[in-house]
This record gives C-alpha cells, sequence and structure tokens, in this order.
C-alpha cells in the first residue's frame, strides 16, 4: 500500500466507490415493479427484503471481523462475485422463493461489502502519508455515491423508457445492465485495489477465521475503553430509527398532498434521482465544514438541520415544499455521513478499523426496524405528518453525543489503541 501516494489512493478509492454504487443506481426504478410483473404480492416482496436484512444483521460484525483478520482485498473479491451472482439470479427470477434466494445471496454480498473498501482507502492513505487528512476523500466518495446512484436511477429509467428488446422485457433490461456494471466493478477492483498481506493461501483463509472472534472481540473492547467511540456508534441508533422518515413515509406523505398515489409514484422517481444527486452535492461541502467548523461540530449541526428539514416535509403544504424539504434532507444526509466516517476513523486503530465500521453500521439495522413499526403504526393513528415530526425529534436529539469527540479532538487526544492483545502478525 506504502508504494501509492495519496493522490493515486483517493483516485482508485473513488473509481472503486463508484463502480460499486452504479448498479445500485440501475436497479433502483425496476426492483419493486419487476417482481410485481413476475408474480409477486406487496406483502411477499416484503418478505423477500426480510431475508436480506436479517442476513446482514447476523453477519455485519462476523465478516467485519473477517476483513480485517484475512485482508479487505479477498473479502471485496468474494463480495463482487456474490453480487454478481444474486443480479443474475434476479434477472431470471419468477417465483417467491427465487427471489427470496436473490436476497438471501445479496444480504451475504452486502454484510461483507460493508466497510472493507473505505478500511481500505484510510489505512492506504495513512500509509503514503501519516498525517494525510482522509476525510477529504470520504466527502468526495459521498459525492461520487450520490452521482452513481442518481445518474444510474436515470440511466435506468430511460433503458425502460425504450421498451423491450426482443423477448426481454423493458423492466429486466435495466437488470442485465446492473450486471455488466457490476462485472465491471469486479474487473476494477481486481486491478486497481492493491493490499500487502504477508501470508496468503489456505493457511492464512484458516488463521483469519481464527482471529475474525479475537478481531470481533476487540472492536467491542474499544468501544467498553472509549466513551468517544461508543458516543458515535450510538448516534446511528437516532439515524436508524428517524430515516424511516425519509425513506420510508416520504412517498406516503408525497402522495398525501398531490392526492394522487400514482401521480405521487410519477414525481417520486425523478425525485428519488435528484435526491441522490443532492447528496452528492452536499458531500461535495465536507472539505469546506472542516475548514470552516471542525468536524464534529459540523456532524452535529447536520444532525439538527436534518430534523428541521424531516419537519419540513411532514409540515409544509403542497407537493413542491415536501419535495424541496426532501431534496435538502439528502444533501444534509450527503454531507454528514463522511464527516461521521471521519470521526469514526480516527478514534480507531486500522488492525480493527472494519470490525468497528460495522460495528457502526450494525447499530442502525435494529434501530431502523423499531422506527419502522413505531413511526407508520404513529401514521396510521395520527397522521403522516405527526410521525414525521417525531422521528425528526429523534435524528436532531443525537447532535450531543458528538460532543466527547468535539472535546477529544481539542485535547488533540491520540486514537484509541488495543492494549491487552497484540495486533496480528499478518498486519505488522
Amino acid at each position: 500500500m506504502s508504494a501509492l501516494t495519496v493522490r493515486q489512493v483517493r483516485r482508485r478509492y473513488l473509481t472503486l466507490y463508484g463502480l460499486r454504487w452504479l448498479p445500485t443506481g440501475l436497479m433502483i426504478p425496476v426492483m419493486i415493479l419487476l417482481m410485481q410483473e413476475r408474480g409477486l404480492s406487496l406483502p411477499q416482496i416484503g418478505l423477500v427484503y426480510t431475508a436480506q436484512g436479517l442476513l446482514v444483521l447476523a453477519l455485519e460484525l462476523p465478516t467485519g471481523g473477517f476483513a480485517d483478520a484475512l485482508g479487505r482485498r479477498p473479502v471485496l473479491i468474494v463480495a463482487g462475485v456474490l453480487s454478481l451472482v444474486s443480479l443474475s439470479l434476479f434477472a431470471v427470477a419468477e417465483s417467491f422463493w427465487m427471489f427470496f434466494l436473490v436476497y438471501a445471496v445479496q444480504g451475504i454480498y452486502r454484510a461483507l461489502d460493508s466497510g472493507p473498501l473505505e478500511s481500505w482507502y484510510v489505512d492506504a492513505t495513512l500509509a503514503a502519508d501519516p498525517t494525510a487528512e482522509y476525510e477529504r476523500g470520504l466527502g468526495h466518495a459521498g459525492a461520487v455515491s450520490g452521482a452513481a446512484i442518481g445518474g444510474g436511477a436515470l440511466i435506468g429509467g430511460g433503458l425502460v423508457a425504450l421498451g423491450p428488446m426482443g423477448p426481454i422485457s423493458a423492466l429486466t433490461v435495466p437488470v442485465l445492465a446492473a450486471i455488466v456494471a457490476q462485472a465491471l466493478a469486479l474487473v476494477a477492483l481486481l486491478a486497481l485495489l492493491v493490499e500487502r498481506r504477508p501470508a496468503t493461501g489456505f493457511v492464512a483463509v484458516r488463521a483469519s477465521v481464527a482471529q475474525a472472534p479475537r478481531m470481533i472481540g476487540e472492536a467491542i473492547g474499544l468501544l467498553r475503553r472509549s466513551r468517544v467511540l461508543l458516543a458515535l456508534v450510538s448516534v446511528e441508533l437516532f439515524w436508524g430509527f428517524g430515516m424511516i422518515t425519509f425513506e420510508s413515509l416520504l412517498p406516503v406523505r408525497l402522495a398525501e398532498v398531490i392526492g394522487d398515489p400514482e401521480r405521487a409514484a410519477a414525481v417520486l422517481g425523478p425525485a428519488n434521482s435528484a435526491a441522490w444527486l443532492a447528496s452528492a452535492a452536499g458531500a461535495a461541502l465536507t472539505p469546506l465544514l472542516l475548514r470552516w467548523f471542525g468536524a464534529a461540530p459540523s456532524a452535529a449541526l447536520l444532525r439538527v438541520l436534518q430534523g428541521v428539514t424531516v419537519v419540513g416535509m411532514g409540515l409544509l403544504a403542497g407537493p413542491v415544499g415536501v419535495l424541496v424539504a426532501y431534496l435538502a434532507c439528502y444533501a444534509v444526509h450527503g454531507a454528514s455521513n463522511p464527516l461521521h466516517s471521519g470521526l469514526l476513523h480516527r478514534q480507531v486503530d486500522g488492525p480493527y478499523r472494519t470490525s468497528v465500521l460495522s460495528l457502526n453500521s450494525m447499530m442502525a439495522q435494529p434501530a431502523a426496524a423499531l422506527g419502522g413499526v413505531v413511526l407508520t403504526a404513529l401514521a396510521a393513528a395520527t397522521s403522516v405528518g405527526t410521525a414525521m415530526v417525531v422521528g425528526a425529534v429523534v435524528l436532531a436529539v443525537a447532535a450531543p453525543l458528538y460532543l466527547p469527540a468535539w472535546r477529544a479532538g481539542r485535547r488533540a487526544a491520540p486514537a484509541v489503541e488495543p492494549t491487552t492483545v497484540p495486533v496480528p502478525a499478518a498486519d505488522r
């Protein structure tokens, strides 16, 4: 890794990150519609999604420890192959159980894919220059992913608009494009991601499997020893609960203000693409926020601002007001994610980096499930606007959890490192 310069590492990371999210963007316009076209009901689609969510929750932390023990490159290669398999199965699936299998494979892929690429970027950057500010690259990555998802969604919608290709239905065409994009991403990964590990082969795999539980235990130990890290990871509990407002309740709110669910659905497609582009624009502002306010104060401010935008979605009258608040919410979302990730990375040493990212990501899963139950029930009992305001408050009250990181930054505290277990030989 040290043979690469900081600029080379950043370019490779951004290229791989954009290619990673392009297939997702291509699939956005057709995922639910294609399953409905092939005979699945909405409740069945909900059960299909459950397969992915449960596997991600179960495997998020073990796969993070495995990536830290074995290496990021082999784990990402396996993840890329599984993504290609799931997309290929999606293209031909025609039954509930086939789609259930598709999302089960997708769940394993997402668990493996969660964290290793970002960890590689941070470690490779620090190997090239221990004083480098990698937050800039994380911000650029948010812009790249937003552009890839938004652009991919526009391309996917355009492919559908072109109509069927012979025996291939119009809704299947973007899936085939996503398969090509994923294959390209896998080739780029093999070519661009360089990781130096002294041990390889079956012996290294067996040793890594044995080390993975220890890596997980040490990552959890970091939370016990660091109030800063514990507070940062706890932010995800509030975010996971509150994100239901703009991911699940927004379509219902939009249909409510427009007065026609079909017209709302037609508006929502372009709005989703615009939202991801707004997220990209927000992420591009990360370097300015770091310069003006610093990471922790900016992250805290953005949590409050995101709550304000969700209040706007819930209370503003008319579709224009709701959509403007929606776009603003995603712009804030895009700016806050790189800041949060950067603060996490500052608190953990490299050998446990992916495990901590997995812990952080895992926190959002049960919180999102709870938010889905509570906020939808509240919307049914009162109104969608009331449920969105409650979710907005939950998003905003996470802001004080950035105070420990702000205080640690002012004291210039060193990153937390394990004190009882030495760094594994493969990482020295």
